[in-house]
């Protein structure tokens, strides 16, 4: 199935605000639309973006279901946001067909639970954009580097490439791939379903793999990567970035996420690819986009790493 790339956003342009998953402040929607404002683009907040709350939810499924469609189904609108993440993305799924989000493609944007969308459209052929959200937008300024990266990306500039320093952790190496991933516990509850990017498939084309997480504690991590292993993913995968793991503990086998990450590794042979460390993506303030279904270009040295994105 050929990637399909939306086109380019331009001044005047309009963006959709939507909350798929969990219950958002009003203050980071409207803090987003005055952003996405500033940068000469029509904000469009979706009927039911702030509520009314069905428990943790931002609105009840038939709403976020309801939101979805509509923002995707309007041809004036060009981006989608998703205002947070949280829980709940999972429900709109079934509801969505994949002819639908093919034949009016364009950005989707978030990240964390929002995987779950990436994964819908990658599994219809549509690339997205796994990168900031309603809160960044609103708490950080302007010239954000994060969010300067994320506006450069939906007005259109192409090849993207994002350097950024090296970790002592690296395993140095160069690699080309399609740009799979997302946050790792939302990805792994889809295992089996047709949503599965994670999957091993021998007929794929080589894929960069990156993976992030929050909350997760070390081992149910490793077991996911143990998952990986035993179907095949691991085997097949061209590069590994690894970006934030953020607010876990040690445990008694490992005092970081990255030590038992690169124990793994080693331990499985899989030291010949490149692998990338601390990557600036994820529940953190550094956050950088990436453009899911990509053609990418990892390259790994002891001077740093660059990842460089291709809309082919």
């Amino acid at each position: 199935m050929k990637m399909i790339f939306p086109q380019p956003l331009k001044k005047g342009d309009k963006v959709a605000i939507i909350s798929p998953a969990s219950v958002v402040r009003p203050e980071y929607i409207d803090g987003a639309a005055e952003a996405i404002a500033a940068r000469g683009f029509v904000p469009v907040v979706m009927p039911h973006a702030k509520g009314p709350a069905d428990g943790s939810y931002s609105a009840s499924e038939y709403d976020r279901t309801a939101d979805f469609a509509l923002a995707w189904n309007d041809t004036a609108i060009r981006a989608v946001l998703c205002a947070r993440g949280g829980y709940g993305c999972v429900s709109i799924l079934p509801a969505i067909p994949g002819s639908m989000l093919r034949a009016n493609a364009k950005w989707l944007i978030g990240f964390s639970d929002v995987s779950a969308l990436h994964a819908m459209l990658q599994s219809c052929g549509v690339a997205s954009v796994h990168g900031p959200m309603a809160r960044h937008l609103t708490e950080e300024p302007a010239d954000d580097p994060s969010t300067e990266a994320l506006f450069s990306i939906l007005t259109g500039n192409d090849p993207v490439s994002w350097s950024t320093p090296a970790s002592p952790l690296d395993f140095h190496g160069e690699a080309q791939g399609r740009l799979r991933g997302g946050n790792l516990a939302v990805l792994n509850g889809l295992a089996g379903s047709r949503f599965d990017i994670l999957r091993a498939d021998p007929a794929d084309e080589d894929v960069i793999l990156f993976m992030e997480d929050i909350a997760e504690p070390i081992y149910k991590v490793e077991r996911v990567l143990w998952r990986l292993r035993l179907n095949g993913t691991l085997n097949r995968v061209a590069g590994l970035v690894f970006g934030a793991f953020t607010d876990y503990r040690p445990d008694r086998n490992f005092a970081s996420m990255e030590e038992m990450i690169r124990h793994r590794i080693l331990d499985w042979g899989l030291e010949g690819i490149p692998v990338a460390f601390n990557y600036p993506v994820g529940h953190q303030r550094a956050n950088l986009p990436l453009i899911e279904g990509s053609q990418a270009h990892l390259s790994v040295t002891p001077a740093g790493v660059t990842l460089e994105m291709q809309r082919v």
